[in-house]
């Protein structure tokens, strides 16, 4: 992959400012692939250049600061910002409604799993804030909840590939099924525990 190379480059010469900047210009929804970018952070940390765990932390940091930036502008400018030649370019106006009519059928849900579409994740992230569908502590809060699961796994992807990329291409082509396999087990997982947790309720109640 050649992007995934050059983002090694850069950021091998010029160490976290270079992986924090380019997160910014993800988060602000400019075709430069997030996932793509945390695992070049990750690769330089396996190559020695960097430090792992402060890698993922300032990747969470760099991460969080974007969404919520795009939130906030739109959320400041309300319908406003869909007039800004950049902003109208990525979100039509039936883009814009799409994503509306989504919020209207999965609510909050929408901003848990945006973050594991990539091609959507800026829009629904503008929309939610140009609606005030959502508080930002909300947005915030499910948005941490979300990257919590996502950034670990593309950092440490490229860490623990650095040293082999036939195997780390291989399972960055993989990463987006597999962030699909990892968030249905956790959703499958809250569910039995909540299915649990109410059963014995409701059998507590029955012997009261």
């Amino acid at each position: 992959m050649d992007l995934l190379q050059q983002l090694i480059t850069i950021f091998a010469e010029n160490g976290y400012l270079a992986v924090f900047i380019a997160l910014m210009i993800c988060g602000a929804g400019l075709p430069l692939p997030e996932d793509i970018t945390l695992v070049a952070g990750g690769v330089i940390a396996g190559l020695g250049y960097a430090n792992v765990h402060t890698m993922f932390a300032l990747s969470m940091f760099g991460v969080l600061l974007g969404d919520a930036g795009i939130f906030l502008l739109g959320h400041h400018y309300g319908a406003r910002m869909l007039k800004w030649r950049l902003v109208a370019h990525v979100l039509t106006p039936a883009r814009y409604a799409s994503v509306q009519h989504k919020f209207d059928r999965y609510g909050n849900r929408m901003l848990f799993f945006a973050r594991f579409l990539p091609g959507m994740r800026t829009t629904i992230y503008v929309t939610a804030g140009t609606t005030h569908r959502v508080s930002f502590l909300r947005f915030l809060l499910i948005d941490t909840l979300a990257a919590l699961i996502s950034v670990p796994i593309w950092v440490y992807l490229g860490y623990f590939g650095a040293d082999n990329h036939a195997w780390l291409i291989k399972w960055l082509h993989r990463g987006q099924v597999s962030l699909w396999l990892v968030v249905g087990i956790l959703v499958l997982t809250l569910l039995v525990l909540w299915w649990r947790h109410h059963r014995r309720m409701h059998v507590a109640a029955g012997d009261d």
